[in-house]
């Protein structure tokens, strides 16, 4: 229940109303610069139930989107059900209820899909220390391993858009003047925004410095630069 395995149709749709997310237009974006070529990243999002997996905390939702030079071309997304109690402070937060992840298909089902959905792209989450915690933790459960980096859109953010009143992604949506794909803290809505805003930044790499391709490994190198030595760290990448 909950589940959404899309194809690249557009206008693909199915099991909105049962994990009530609801998105109101395409959110991701078409890079302005023709000359800038982007690789194909998978761009995930984790509900929870709580901040730990170390401590017994495990997944309830998750959604992944293939983002392709500024465009989502590619959807997953599902609720899972991990035997575990939902917290009612999660629940107030994220709407997902007991009653919702009964219904969902097992976790290790899911994270076997959502594995093989991903493959070997390179992956981005926003506060993606967050997310990887989870990948990992729930791929260890079906005795499977990440065997790609994470970037991380909250990181880049902060060395592209320093000015930004907060590096939330709700304020960093706003503040990038972004669509809203649906509601805030659920799985897909959040991967959606994530992409749009990933999109954004690497508009901005390619604008400001002239960028003509931007790889995943030039992000995971931008997001561990000082944002006053970005310039230099694209200077040695090209």
């Amino acid at each position: 229940m909950g589940r959404w395995f899309a194809t690249t149709c557009p206008g693909l749709t199915a099991d909105i109303a049962l994990d009530e997310t609801i998105r109101t237009e395409d959110s991701s974006l078409e890079l302005a610069t023709e000359e800038c070529t982007v690789e194909i990243v998978a761009v995930i999002d984790f509900e929870t139930t709580g901040l730990s997996p170390a401590q017994g905390d495990r997944a309830t939702e998750i959604a992944a989107v293939l983002l392709e030079d500024g465009k989502v071309v590619d959807r997953y997304q599902s609720l899972m059900n991990a035997g575990v109690r939902i917290p009612s402070y999660i629940e107030g937060l994220t709407g997902i209820s007991d009653a919702m992840v009964r219904k969902a298909p097992k976790a290790a089902e899911v994270m076997r899909e959502v594995s093989d959905f991903v493959g070997d792209y390179p992956l981005v989450a926003h506060n993606a220390s967050f997310d990887c915690k989870f990948w990992d933790a729930e791929l260890e459960r079906i005795n499977r391993k990440r065997p790609q980096q994470f970037a991380c859109s909250m990181l880049l953010s902060r060395r592209l858009f320093p000015q930004a009143p907060s590096h939330k992604l709700g304020t960093l949506v706003e503040y990038a003047n972004l669509p809203v794909a649906g509601r805030y803290h659920r799985a897909l809505a959040d991967a959606e925004m994530a992409a749009s805003l990933l999109a954004k930044l690497i508009e901005e790499l390619c604008n400001r410095y002239e960028v003509s391709k931007v790889s995943h490994d030039l992000l995971c190198k931008i997001q561990r630069t000082p944002k006053h030595k970005v310039g230099r760290c694209i200077q040695q990448h090209q």
